[in-house]
């Protein structure tokens, strides 16, 4: 049938018709508003309920509308106000039925009302339409928790701890707090995962917790651990920087940086193999400085004692009153007795405040002891040292160091070679 606009029937089905259109776009566009207004404010924000008012007009079906109407009622701490906001979460659950955030959100609404029963109801339905996501199992497990059913909680928060790396130190942090900072608390909610079990081995090593951290870690096999070199590297310097030398030792054997280092043993003790400089010469083998110029440090072939080479220190006037111009971390047992000895040559060698072999405390940098190198010119002859370790010490420090005398030069050669700790 035609329509003949140009009659008054016409005009009128016309006018009618651009009614409706406005209407049905007016309907879409307030929908949008309201969902969009819902969607950008936060519930804390300044002016937020008349948001919220205003959205619920603009889109009275929209669960978003719902949910930041309820979000924000649920700040205000009055039995109105919480009951507001229990029946704005219903809402927006039955508008967006599918949707584990709003059960969840609707979860924590009917606790803070203390209607418990309802609560859990709320959560449990938000696992199972999200059963892989963590954020509903680390939820849930907390609900457990403040009800104080441990037991049940941790099926939840072990969940949470395999499916995300946030939420697994946040699991880690509550057992760690919550049970006294008891390991084997911990590691109930660990799963025997590689990703789990690295995670714990960061956990434990940022609290400086070594033995732990080192247990954790050996759990891994050796691919795994090869997998995650930058991991091992961080956590040995960790270790090391916090003083636990016997873990930060087996962590950098295992990416190779201290290949060759054991404890109780002076790593390359007659400088046989060229020493590494910079990060390249690890933790635990020697260290030499070569930054002053009145300092020569070198490894030489044409003096030695055994073997093919030995250690040259050549000094140029040093004036300075500190001198640790070379040294090395051993790993050794607390409480334990050793002897340090080292073969020593001279030539030359003249000070007021002479070099002298010492043995510190790794962990406080206290001297253990020292020994003050021949003077003038000298052949090969064997110094040695008695130590104590304390009790409370996994490592200590050879290094050559100097006598005291404010400004007094140091001028000639000495020589190290065969250095070697043993127990007594």
């Amino acid at each position: 049938m035609l329509i003949e606009f140009s009659t008054a029937k016409g005009k009128l089905i016309l006018a009618l018709a651009l009614i409706a259109s406005l209407g049905l776009c007016w309907v879409g566009i307030r929908d949008q508003l309201g969902s969009m207004l819902a969607s950008v404010t936060p519930p804390g924000a300044e002016g937020a309920a008349d948001v919220a008012r205003n959205a619920r007009w603009l889109a009275p079906t929209d669960p978003m509308t719902k949910w930041l109407e309820a979000t924000v009622a649920r700040q205000v701490f009055s039995p109105e106000s919480t009951e507001n906001s229990t029946r704005s979460f219903e809402d927006a659950v039955r508008l967006s039925p599918y949707d584990y955030r709003l059960w969840l959100e609707a979860g924590r609404a009917y606790e803070q009302a203390a209607k418990y029963d309802k609560a859990e109801l709320a959560i449990t339905r938000a696992v199972e339409l999200a059963p892989l996501y963590a954020y509903p199992q680390w939820q849930y497990g907390n609900f457990l928790l403040r009800r104080d059913r441990y037991d049940e909680a941790k099926t939840h928060l072990r969940l949470a701890t395999r499916r995300n790396h946030p939420y697994r130190e946040q699991v880690f942090s509550l057992a760690w707090d919550l049970f006294d900072k008891d390991p084997s608390k911990v590691e109930e909610l660990a799963y025997d995962e590689p990703d789990v079990l690295t995670g714990l081995t960061l956990f434990y090593a940022a609290r400086g917790q070594a033995a732990e951290a080192l247990r954790a870690w050996v759990r891994l096999d050796d691919a795994e651990r090869a997998r995650n070199p930058q991991i091992t590297a961080a956590i040995a310097q960790g270790l090391y920087d916090r003083r636990y030398f016997a873990e930060a030792l087996e962590f950098s054997r295992q990416i190779g940086s201290d290949a060759e280092s054991a404890p109780e043993t002076v790593t390359n003790a007659g400088f046989e193999k060229l020493v590494p400089g910079g990060t390249d010469a690890g933790f635990f083998n020697w260290k030499l400085s070569r930054t002053d110029g009145k300092i020569d440090i070198s490894q030489d072939g044409s003096v030695k004692h055994s073997g093919s080479r030995s250690l040259k220190i050549g000094f140029k006037g040093y004036t300075k009153p500190d001198l640790y111009a070379a040294g090395q971390t051993v790993v050794v047992a607390p409480g334990r007795s050793y002897r340090l000895t080292a073969w020593v040559r001279t030539e030359n060698l003249r000070s007021a405040g002479g070099p002298q072999l010492e043995v510190v405390n790794a962990r406080d940098d206290r001297i253990l002891a020292t020994k003050a190198l021949p003077q003038g010119t000298n052949d090969w002859q064997e110094i040695y040292l008695d130590i104590v370790v304390p009790g409370d010490s996994t490592g200590i420090t050879i290094r050559t160091a100097r006598g005291f005398c404010d400004g007094c030069p140091i001028t000639g050669t000495l020589w190290y070679d065969d250095v070697a700790l043993s127990k007594r």
